[in-house]
């Protein structure tokens, strides 16, 4: 199939174009958001193509991949000359948690019953109100880094991209608490206000899986795939028991819950015991792989594309 879809999520549209379909991605000469093009971080395929306007206006399209309510409201349409759902199939994917009261939490589509919405955790779609717009779960799938985890650092790895401005929706707020128990090296995009380091996908795997377990704080956002890379590395996890955390990280893989003095109790016993780190560090990733591998979210978006697009 020949499918578009923006650059919106790297890590998540980097598993996605593993699979074998032609993959169709806009760019803009300033490559803002509505035109990044291929990435330049991540390794993607021959098969991703960047196009621009003029040329998705004219190029066959079998089905279009939205993941923002701009999509869908009128960039779609104005990129492909194709109204989505009714001149082109379309499916909606929504990475995130509703924002505000759950009450509220009406998802953009919800209106759009020609629209099919995926959402990539099972809490999300409890959570969402898709209304008439019908709606399945692919949890997320990548590309696995190996089993590369060391931990000769006795630091803990926590990854947040854009920290500040997130603040306590990614836990941002209770970094201070896990520093008093131990070093925490903080990575990702935007993260330099507070100490931490941008480092490009090639050079982020093998720093974290030095150290010696992975620290997830966020309170409510969609499960992270660097969570799930972290597992699949071979990292104990230390998390916040919020959202989709409690299915994805058993007992016997790490830490879960909600109360910050297990967390930091838990944290500083798997900082003074590489042994037992280890050992969690072995079951998230058997977990990752078995429920979090590439081959299974590739299946299920063939699925998916085939009914849609039939």
């Amino acid at each position: 199939m020949r499918i578009l879809l923006w650059h919106v999520h790297g890590s998540w549209t980097t598993s996605l174009v593993q699979g074998a379909h032609t993959f169709l991605v806009p760019v803009l000469p300033g490559r803002g958001p509505d035109g990044l093009g291929r990435a330049a971080t991540w390794d993607w395929p021959a098969s991703v193509e960047e196009v621009t306007p003029d040329q998705a206006a004219g190029t066959d399209i079998d089905i279009v991949i939205l993941q923002r309510p701009t999509e869908l409201a009128s960039l779609a349409e104005r990129w492909t000359r194709r109204r989505p759902g009714r001149d082109v199939p379309a499916v909606y994917v929504e990475h995130n948690t509703p924002e505000g009261p759950v009450a509220g939490a009406v998802h953009p589509a919800a209106g759009r019953p020609d629209i099919t919405v995926v959402h990539v955790t099972h809490f999300n779609q409890l959570f969402w109100d898709t209304g008439r717009a019908p709606s399945t779960v692919i949890e997320h799938g990548v590309v696995d880094p190996g089993h590369r985890y060391r931990g000769t650092l006795p630091h803990a790895a926590v990854v947040i991209n854009d920290p500040v401005s997130r603040g306590r929706v990614t836990g941002t707020d209770l970094l201070a608490a896990f520093r008093t128990v131990g070093r925490c090296d903080l990575f990702g995009m935007r993260s330099e206000p507070l100490g931490g380091q941008d480092l490009p996908q090639s050079q982020l795997h093998g720093a974290m899986a030095e150290r010696r377990l992975y620290l997830h704080l966020n309170r409510w956002t969609s499960l992270g795939l660097s969570l799930i890379e972290a597992m699949h590395l071979g990292m104990p996890v230390v998390a916040v028991e919020a959202t989709a955390i409690r299915e994805a990280v058993p007992d016997d893989a790490g830490i879960v819950s909600t109360r910050v003095s297990a967390l930091r109790s838990g944290m500083r016993r798997l900082l003074s015991d590489p042994d037992e780190a280890a050992a969690l560090g072995r079951r998230a990733r058997q977990v990752a792989l078995e429920r979090f591998g590439l081959e299974r979210f590739l299946e299920d978006w063939d699925r998916l594309l085939e009914r849609v697009a039939a």
